[in-house]
């Protein structure tokens, strides 16, 4: 392991804005996200495969009444996103180093108003399914950590991961759409989002790869 790796992994250990591991709170956050991390009764939002967090720091940057969570289990990246919210005070910023599939040991039923899943890998192959942050088995996880009405933001380049979930969406009569397209940059939502993008967002943009939104809720 590199000199600098070790270094971050260092700083992480003694960030506030870092839940991982060998942290107390690691094991007791659940359900007290607002009271213990946040200090505030704002709503939740979250963000799965943040990687270095550039999309979870821009929001928590234009809504400072809510409280933002990137998740990712590269310690690394996680780094990145932490030290530029402590450098420029925000204090409604957190990442949470574990594995997706582990959500549910550290968010209590109904403690998520809104989550984001940002250009996951796609896993292409039918037999990797299960894999996709928006299969059924996914998506059964994530149902009741949401609050009543929470919403569901999922952003993607790859047109087979967008209208897979797109058509499983479609099927599902728990769920309700309230905004798709195959091209985000030329819709009329495209100004929701303030121009805030991750590093492989940019990367495909300029690729010139349309990207895709799709946004929903659970109902009833």
């Amino acid at each position: 392991m590199s000199r600098r790796k070790l270094e971050r992994f260092k700083e992480n250990e003694q960030s506030r804005n870092v839940i991982q591991p060998g942290k107390e709170l690691f094991e007791t956050i659940k359900g007290h996200w607002k009271s213990v991390q946040f200090e505030n009764e704002n709503p939740v939002v979250v963000e799965l495969a943040c990687g270095r967090g550039e999309f979870t720091v821009g929001l928590a940057r234009e809504y400072p009444g809510s409280n933002f969570i990137g998740v990712d289990i590269k310690g690394s990246r996680i780094w990145k996103g932490s030290t530029i919210a402590i450098a420029e005070g925000l204090h409604n910023v957190a990442f949470l180093r574990t594995q997706i599939q582990l959500l549910e040991r550290h968010f209590d039923q109904g403690e998520i108003a809104e989550l984001w899943i940002t250009f996951p890998d796609p896993f292409p192959r039918d037999g990797d399914e299960k894999r996709r942050l928006t299969s059924p088995k996914f998506l059964e996880m994530y149902k009741p950590l949401l609050e009543k009405s929470g919403i569901i933001h999922f952003k993607t380049d790859n047109t087979g991961l967008f209208d897979y979930t797109l058509e499983l969406i479609q099927s599902r009569p728990d769920c309700e759409i309230l905004i798709h397209t195959h091209d985000f940059y030329a819709s009329p939502f495209k100004d929701e989002h303030h121009g805030i993008q991750t590093k492989y967002e940019k990367m495909f943009s300029e690729k010139g790869e349309k990207i895709k939104y799709l946004k929903f809720r659970f109902i009833g």
